[in-house]
C-alpha cells in the first residue's frame, strides 16, 4: 500500500532531539546509539508512527463502541489500549533520557504487553457487562483494565526482587536482565545490586503509569469517587499483603490464620475481588450486585492463591515459567506449609516436623531435600486438604455469584474466569455443600469472617 501522506494537523514540529525510532538500526530493528555499548534488543510491541501524536480525545481502539467486538476478545481490546498508552509513555521516557527510556521504560512496557492472560482486566470488563454497563462505560473499563495490567507489572517486578527470583514466565526477571546487560561493564556484586535497584525503579514507574491511566478515566461524579476509593484501597492492600508475606518469611511464621490473611491481601483482593468491584462500580451496580461479585471474588481469589502455592511446590517449570520449590526455599509462610506443620503436630509426626524445620527457608536446598518436603506435604495430607479447600471456596464463590441479578451471558463469562483462575472445572463444585464461612474447620482454617469484609462499594469495613 502507498505510504500515507503526513497529516498537517498531527505532524510533529521539528525538534532538536532524535525521535524514538530514528537513527541507525541494529539487527533487531531498533534505534541504537553507536556511542552506548549497552544496546538492548527491541520492544516492537510499543512502536508506533513517530510522526503522529495520539489525540487524547480519540480512543486508541476504534471498536470500543462495538461491544460485541470487545466481548469477543477482551484481552485484545485491552492490548490495543496498552499499545497506544505504552508507546506514548516510552517515547516520553526516551525524550527525558535515551538510556532511561531503553533500560527502564521499555522493559516496563515489554513486561506489561507480554504479560499473562489479562485475567484482571477481563474481570473488570465482565463485571461491567454483568451489571448492565454498555458503550458509554466501555472506554473507562478498558482503561482501568490497562491500569491493572500495569500495577500487576509493578507487583511482579518488585516480587521478583524480594524473592530473589531470576526467572519470570520462562525468561530472565527484570532485575536479572539488567544485571546481565551490564555484566561485562560492572563488577558482579555491583551489577547485581544495580539490577535490583533498577527493578525497584521500574516497578515504581509501572505504578506511576497505572495511576496516571486511572486519572484519565472520565466518569460521573459518584462513579468517579467510588472508582478512586477502590483503586486507593487496592494499592494499600497489595502492600499490606506483601509485607505480611515477607514478615512471615523473616520470622518463620506458619500461622494458618496469618497465611490466609496474607493470601487474601496479597493476591485475592487485587487479582479477583477488586477488579470485579471496579467493573461493577463503573456500571453503577446496585448493592446486591456489588456484594455478590465481591464475595465471589473474595472466595475464589483465596483459592487462586492456594492454587499458586500448590503449583510452586508441585508444578512443572515449563508451565509455571519459574523454578519449582521457590516458596519452600524462601521459607514463605504459605497456607500449604502451615497446614503440613499443623497436621504433623496433631499426629505427632516428628520426622515430618524435622524435615520442615530444616528445609523451609534454605535457599541452597538441593533437589533431594526438596523432594523430601514434597513427600511431607503429601504424607501429612496437606496437599489433599488444600485441594479440597480450593474446591469449597470455589463452590461458595459460585453460590455468591448466583445470588444476584446479573446479565446471564456475562455471568457465564465470570463463572468461567473464576474457575480458570482457581484451576478448577465446573464439575469440581458438585461436592457436598460447604459449611457457612466457606473455609471449613477440619484443617484448622479460619472462617472468612476473620478476613476484611467488603461493603457494597467493595471497600473493606
Amino acid at each position: 500500500m502507498p505510504e500515507k501522506a503526513p497529516d498537517p494537523r498531527t505532524e510533529r514540529p521539528p525538534s532538536g532531539r532524535p525521535r524514538l525510532g530514528d537513527g541507525p538500526r541494529s539487527s533487531g530493528g531498533r534505534a541504537s546509539d553507536p556511542q552506548d555499548p549497552h544496546v538492548r534488543p527491541p520492544y516492537p510491541h510499543v512502536r508506533r508512527d513517530p510522526h503522529v501524536r495520539p489525540d487524547p480525545h480519540v480512543h486508541p481502539d476504534p471498536d470500543v463502541n462495538r461491544l460485541d467486538a470487545v466481548d469477543g476478545d477482551v484481552p485484545a481490546a485491552v492490548g490495543r489500549v496498552l499499545d497506544a498508552l505504552l508507546a506514548e509513555r516510552v517515547e516520553q521516557a526516551a525524550a527525558l533520557d535515551p538510556v532511561f527510556g531503553r533500560d527502564v521504560a521499555e522493559r516496563v512496557a515489554q513486561c506489561t504487553v507480554e504479560g499473562g492472560k489479562r485475567m484482571r482486566s477481563q474481570f473488570v470488563w465482565w463485571a461491567l457487562r454483568a451489571c448492565g454497563g454498555g458503550a458509554a462505560e466501555a472506554e473507562a473499563a478498558l482503561r482501568v483494565g490497562a491500569a491493572l495490567e500495569l500495577i500487576q507489572t509493578c507487583a511482579l517486578v518488585h516480587d521478583d526482587v524480594m524473592d530473589g527470583s531470576r526467572l519470570r514466565r520462562g525468561r530472565l526477571a527484570l532485575h536479572a536482565d539488567v544485571t546481565a546487560q551490564y555484566a561485562d561493564a560492572v563488577p558482579a556484586d555491583r551489577a547485581r545490586r544495580f539490577g535490583e535497584a533498577a527493578a525497584i525503579l521500574a516497578g515504581d514507574l509501572a505504578l506511576a503509569w497505572a495511576d496516571d491511566t486511572v486519572a484519565t478515566v472520565v466518569a460521573p461524579p459518584d462513579t468517579d469517587r467510588a472508582l478512586r476509593d477502590l483503586w486507593s484501597t487496592m494499592r494499600t492492600e497489595m502492600v499490606a499483603g506483601q509485607y505480611l508475606d515477607i514478615q512471615g518469611q523473616a520470622t518463620s511464621s506458619l500461622s494458618l490464620a496469618r497465611a490466609v490473611r496474607a493470601a487474601c491481601l496479597k493476591s485475592a483482593l487485587y487479582s479477583v475481588e477488586r477488579p470485579l468491584a471496579l467493573g461493577a462500580a463503573l456500571a453503577g451496580a446496585d448493592g446486591a450486585q456489588s456484594t455478590a461479585l465481591c464475595s465471589a471474588g473474595r472466595c475464589v481469589g483465596i483459592a487462586f492463591q492456594l492454587r499458586d502455592d500448590l503449583a510452586d511446590a508441585f508444578g512443572d517449570p515449563r508451565r509455571t515459567g519459574k523454578p519449582v520449590g521457590g516458596d519452600i526455599r524462601a521459607g514463605k509462610p504459605t497456607y500449604l506449609a502451615a497446614v503440613a506443620r499443623a497436621r504433623a503436630e496433631t499426629t505427632g509426626d516428628r520426622r515430618a516436623l524435622a524435615v520442615l524445620r530444616r528445609s523451609l527457608g534454605r535457599t541452597d536446598l538441593c533437589e533431594s531435600r526438596l523432594a523430601e518436603v514434597r513427600d511431607v506435604l503429601v504424607a501429612t495430607g496437606a496437599r489433599d486438604l488444600v485441594e479440597a479447600k480450593i474446591d469449597r471456596l470455589v463452590a461458595q464463590g459460585m453460590r455468591h455469584l448466583d445470588s444476584a441479578v446479573l446479565e446471564p451471558q456475562a455471568r457465564g463469562r465470570i463463572r468461567r474466569l473464576l474457575h480458570a483462575s482457581a484451576g478448577t472445572t465446573p464439575t469440581a463444585i458438585l461436592s457436598p455443600s460447604p459449611t457457612p464461612g466457606g473455609c471449613g474447620a477440619e484443617d484448622g482454617g479460619p472462617p472468612l469472617s476473620l478476613l476484611p469484609s467488603a461493603g457494597t462499594d467493595g471497600v473493606p469495613r
